[in-house]
């Protein structure tokens, strides 16, 4: 099945047209700065990059212009619309709503109407990229497809907050968690792998999506038992603009010492701390490159702080989650970071050997921007650790082909 992916913002739309046979990508792209003047679309086929300017006042243009390009006899891949047979979106936030993924009904669009208080920033693009969809392609089958909806098998001491029960009752406080889609991908290859080596059942990974965003996940025989991201995904260890888990009362104390509203100090929190808050860079490879050089860099400093404390909070959860399973069969690590970062695996995996946890110092240090699953732990390690790269577009375009297939 043809499954196009949409994965919408406020003012890009990111696709993909998946064979889920194949597996194949077909071609993908991104729509820029819709609604915005200087919009356009970066289209990738065959290795090749093809980028256009477009006006683009809104997700309906901007995906009629996917479509057409998708057709086009030149950087197109298929030669009809009609070759398109359904739509995967990617939605960030269920709310207590959606528990599993599901086909966009009318029923369905107003209940993702309620999930505004818990993504603000996401649910209002993700209305308009299925209206988009339904706009261009009305009679194309769509689905949504939750990051949230992995983690719902976390037991109730895992998600629930200890404020008063009312929170909870009346306006859904809990722990949601993110990056499902990931995890979900992640972990199932980790246990298909366990199982040739006859590891089955009861299989206990910790799989660390590791990112400008990042999460990590507790997967006991293939559920999850806990996640790092809460409420939402500030929650955490540090990244790229968030600061991650931080005491609470340090909330109303910035509130009062710098004069800020809630909005403020929540766009501050998610916006302008983590990397960027401590160095000023919010991308990881500066921050490498500054710690590469050496005390001779001005960046140096504090790229060597902002670094090591995401390696310590990464390396503390695999302990909490180990005891939490009581046990580890294997540590998965995979995203940008977690894929690219040789120095970050190694940190993270050192000293652990009381764990059973040894890495392949040499055979990590050469593994990154490759698209292989890598076992980089040792003969002797008792724990497995492997590098494997995330596809949580595949994840949304077999979610899709199963639901559309069943109807």
């Amino acid at each position: 099945m043809n499954v196009l992916v949409v994965n919408a913002g406020s003012s890009s739309l990111k696709y993909q047209l998946i064979d889920t046979v194949t597996e194949d990508v077909k071609c993908k792209g991104i729509c820029e700065r819709i609604g915005i003047e200087g919009s356009l679309i970066e289209h990738k086929i065959n290795g090749e990059k093809i980028v256009k300017n477009y006006d683009m006042p809104n997700h309906s243009v901007a995906m009629k212009i996917v479509v057409d390009t998708l057709c086009d006899p030149e950087i197109g891949c298929i030669k009809d619309v009609s070759e398109i047979e359904a739509i995967g979106h990617r939605v960030v936030h269920g709310g207590p709503y959606f528990f599993e993924s599901c086909l966009v009904t009318p029923e369905v669009i107003e209940k993702l109407k309620l999930c505004y208080d818990f993504a603000p920033l996401h649910t209002p693009a993700h209305l308009m990229g299925i209206e988009g969809c339904t706009a261009v392609m009305p009679d194309v089958k769509q689905v949504l497809v939750f990051d949230t909806a992995f983690h719902q098998t976390m037991p109730q001491k895992a998600y629930f907050y200890p404020l008063s029960y009312d929170m909870y009752e009346n306006y859904k406080i809990r722990r949601y968690g993110a990056h499902g889609t990931s995890h979900r991908f992640v972990s199932g290859i980790m246990n298909e792998i366990l199982a040739k080596k006859g590891v089955t059942g009861d299989t206990k990974i910790i799989t660390c999506h590791i990112g400008n965003g990042s999460s990590i996940s507790a997967v006991r025989g293939g559920k999850v038992i806990d996640t790092s991201m809460g409420f939402t995904p500030l929650e955490g260890v540090e990244m790229g603009t968030r600061c991650g888990s931080i005491d609470p009362a340090i909330v109303p104390y910035m509130m009062e010492k710098k004069n800020w509203t809630s909005s403020e100090v929540a766009s501050y929190m998610n916006k302008k701390c983590g990397f960027l808050g401590i160095t000023g860079m919010s991308d990881s490879r500066d921050l490498e490159t500054a710690v590469e050089n050496g005390p001779s860099d001005p960046n140096y400093e504090r790229a060597e702080l902002a670094t090591s404390i995401l390696f310590y909070q990464i390396k503390k959860y695999i302990g909490s989650y180990t005891a939490a399973m009581g046990g580890l069969d294997a540590i998965v690590f995979t995203a940008g970071l977690g894929e690219n970062n040789p120095r970050l695996r190694e940190v993270v995996c050192s000293d652990m050997e009381f764990f059973g946890v040894e890495i392949n110092k040499e055979l990590n240090a050469k593994t990154l921007r490759q698209s292989d699953i890598v076992k980089l732990s040792t003969e002797n390690s008792k724990v497995d650790v492997y590098l494997i790269p995330t596809n949580e577009e595949l994840v949304i375009a077999k979610d899709t082909e199963a639901i559309v297939s069943a109807l």
